[in-house]
This record gives C-alpha cells, structure tokens and sequence, in this order.
C-alpha cells in the first residue's frame, strides 16, 4: 500500500512539473513592488509564494492567476507586499502545488537610499543578438545559434539585473505572418534550459531589434507589428511603456541611474526610403527621450537602443543612415547641456565601442555588445580606420558585458568588463561621472 501511495505521490509531482513550459522569471524591481513571470503547458492557475530572507514562516503570495491558450498560458504577478531595501525568497506553485527548481528563487527591492545615503553600488548585464536553434525551421548548414552556455556564465557573475538588447529572439519565416508562429517562436526560445536559472534570480528589462519584431530590418510598415507588440509585452517584464499603444519604450531607475529603452523598429521609415529626414526613433519618440533626459537626474542616464548611435559609418542599419534625425538627437542632448549620457546599443554581431569627442562638451560613448548565441560578425573595412573607433574593445566573438556602478554620490564611477562565452575577461574599460559633465 505505501508504495502505491508513493507511486501515486511521484506520478502527481511529475504532472505538476511538466505544466510549467519556462520560468519563472523575474521582471522589474522597485521598491515596494516586484514583477515575476512564468508559462505553463496548457491551462493552469498560478501563484507566487514568497518571504523575506531568514524569515520563512511570515510567508506573503501573489495573486493567483489563470493561464490561458490566447495568451500562450503566461502568467505575470506581482509581489506587492515587500519593502525596500530587502532580499527575498520564492516558491511557485501551479494548480495547488509547489513546483520544485534546481536553482535559488530569490529576487530583491531597490534600496532607499536618497537623502539618507550614498547610492547603492550594483552591477548589471547588457548584451544582444540571442539565437535559440531549432533545426528544422532555422536556415541550412552549420547551427547558426551556438554557446548557449554564455548564460550560465553570465548566471555565474550573479549581476543584480540584466538588460536585453533587442534581437532577444529571431523569428523565423515561419513566424512572421501568424500570431501562432510568434507566440510558438517566443516560447521556444523562453523554454532553453541554459537560461531557466539566470531568468529566475536576475530582474529583467528588455528593448527589441528587428528579429524580435519582425523580419530582418522590419520597419513601421510591417503588417504584424501590433501583434508582435502584444507579445512583447507578454514576455517581458518592463515596469512601463512611454505610449500605450505604439512602441516598446520606456524607462526605469535602479540606484542613481537612469536607463532609457528606445524602440527603432516602431515608427522607423525603411532603411532604403529616398526621403529627407526619414524616421528612425521618429520625431514623437524622439521628443520623449529628450524630455526625460533633461527631466532625469541620475548620473548616468544609460540610452538603450537595438542599433548603434555614435558609429558614424553610413552602413548596415547605423542610426547613421538616418543622418538628419541622427544630428538632431545629437545637438538636442548638446544644446540641452545634458549631463551623463551613455548609449548602449547591439545588432551588429561584433563588440565595439565608440567614442565622440564634441566641442565644449564631454565626449559621447556607445558600447555595442554582440552577439550572446549568434554568429559573430566583423566590422566593414571603412569602419575599422573611424576615429570613434576604440580598436582595442573590438571583439568578433559571442560575448556579454557586465557593468559595475560603485563609489560614494559624487566620485560615481562606471566599470565595464566583457566576457566571452567561456566567461574569459577580454577587455575593462571605466568612465569617472565626473568626466560626463
């Protein structure tokens, strides 16, 4: 009789497991509120227990959610009875019971720190291009999504969040024209073992590129666009959205740093358009940014966006082949005296980062980081001789990187390392917040 009750009690604790497709996964973090996300396999209800670390018997729960086939059985909830400053644990259960995890369920809040401290030191990951392979939709030939151990590497580092890139995700032709193909395309890539650990105990935050949008170079005339920006918002876990109904920008604060996440996909005139002053950001988007930059007043004020902003090279899909729009961006942040500008930015395949020295202002950097898991590309020969050009932080390798913020409220300093993915240090570069002013 105990082994049937046993057998029983195994078959019960592998049905549970097996409804959980991905996750969970932990969306943004403020102060008195915390996003966490998880998919199950078909229809299931769904619920976050959780306590404060070293407290386990004053156990708090999410609401419980019902997932549903329309919206590829996700469930998004909210931690809404934590404090700042605080460290917690986590357990999910899926209709009535526990599912266990190889790994820690721990998330945290941002500290209060204003007026009363220095600014927390942090660390996060930043990175683009991650290709999840399926080999009989993906194209011919050698894999061209490979190392999918980066994330465990990245996993390993234990930054405190992580922002994608754009390109988190490449749909294929199978995908473009179908809601079906774009919610199977997302969950495929949601469901890789490699990243289950590092998406349950890393906050996320994510912008798109083209391959998480559309097709290759997608522009504002793609006729998918307002399902493939429901889906977006399915899958991440972004504290907001500038405008309700168009893009995926916004904005979010972690310590004594903004980060803005730009949408170049949304209102973006094709890249061969023979137009004056065609959009890139478009002139809406554009005025936000510049709005909430010069409304910000962190001290590093990180511009996140799928393509490169300061490479000067007319090529590829450059903010610069959008030159008018470009120039305008550039001489409102000068003429704005904005302070602490950092563009981070991805899509090219390659890490490289660029810097523009400006008259009577402080210089402006982009870091490029790219690709996690897709094939490694090189810069044109025309980009190799630019000014803006720092050699040295050139990589033509998948790659991640992690920046450290650290140091007392006015000698903040900015700490950027890139890893292969074999986690082996390639280059450090540091920006004193002094020297962005």
């Amino acid at each position: 009789m105990r082994k049937w009750l046993f057998f029983l009690s195994l078959l019960a604790y592998s049905s549970v497991q097996a409804q959980l497709q991905s996750g969970p996964m932990l969306g943004y973090s403020d102060y008195m509120e915390v996003m966490l996300w998880a998919q199950t396999q078909k229809a299931a209800k769904v619920k976050i227990v959780y306590w404060e670390t070293g407290s386990p018997s004053n156990k708090r729960s999410t609401d419980e959610v019902s997932t549903e086939k329309s919206t590829a059985y996700i469930a998004r909830m909210y931690a809404d009875q934590v404090l700042p400053g605080k460290k917690y644990e986590y357990e999910i259960w899926v209709d009535g019971k526990k599912v266990a995890r190889p790994y820690p369920l721990q998330f945290q809040t941002q500290t209060l720190w204003q007026f009363r401290t220095d600014p927390p030191a942090f660390t996060f990951a930043f990175g683009s291009c991650a290709y999840f392979g399926e080999p009989e939709y993906d194209r011919p030939g050698a894999p061209y999504g490979q190392q999918y151990e980066i994330f465990t590497k990245i996993d390993s580092l234990r930054p405190d969040f992580m922002v994608w890139g754009g390109d988190n995700n490449y749909y294929r032709e199978v995908d473009f024209g179908t809601r079906t193909g774009m919610l199977r395309r997302m969950t495929h890539g949601r469901s890789f073992p490699q990243i289950q650990s590092l998406l349950a105990h890393t906050h996320n935050y994510a912008t798109w590129d083209d391959h998480d949008y559309g097709p290759n170079d997608a522009d504002r005339s793609y006729w998918m666009k307002r399902d493939a920006l429901d889906i977006f918002k399915l899958f991440w876990g972004n504290p907001n959205y500038a405008f309700e109904k168009e893009g995926v920008n916004g904005t979010f604060q972690w310590g004594d740093c903004q980060f803005f996440l730009l949408d170049d996909r949304w209102w973006r005139a094709p890249n061969e358009l023979d137009a004056p002053g065609k959009d890139y950001l478009g002139q809406k988007q554009l005025d936000w940014l510049i709005d909430a930059l010069k409304f910000s007043q962190a001290t590093f004020k990180f511009v996140v966006c799928g393509g490169q902003v300061i490479n000067p090279a007319a090529q590829w899909e450059n903010y610069a082949v959008y030159g008018e729009e470009r120039a305008q961006l550039l001489e409102r942040i000068t003429a704005q005296k904005i302070p602490g500008v950092v563009f981070l930015s991805g899509d090219r395949h390659h890490t490289a980062v660029h810097k523009l020295e400006r008259f009577n202002a402080y210089p402006l950097y982009d870091f490029t980081i790219s690709p996690f898991t897709s094939g490694p590309a090189r810069l044109t020969k025309e980009e190799t001789v630019l000014s803006t050009l720092d050699k040295e932080t050139v990589l033509n390798e998948r790659n991640f990187a992690i920046m450290s913020l650290s140091g007392p409220k006015n000698d903040r300093v900015l700490k950027v390392q890139t890893y292969n993915a074999r986690g082996e240090l390639k280059w450090t570069r540091e920006i004193k917040a002094a020297s962005l002013k």
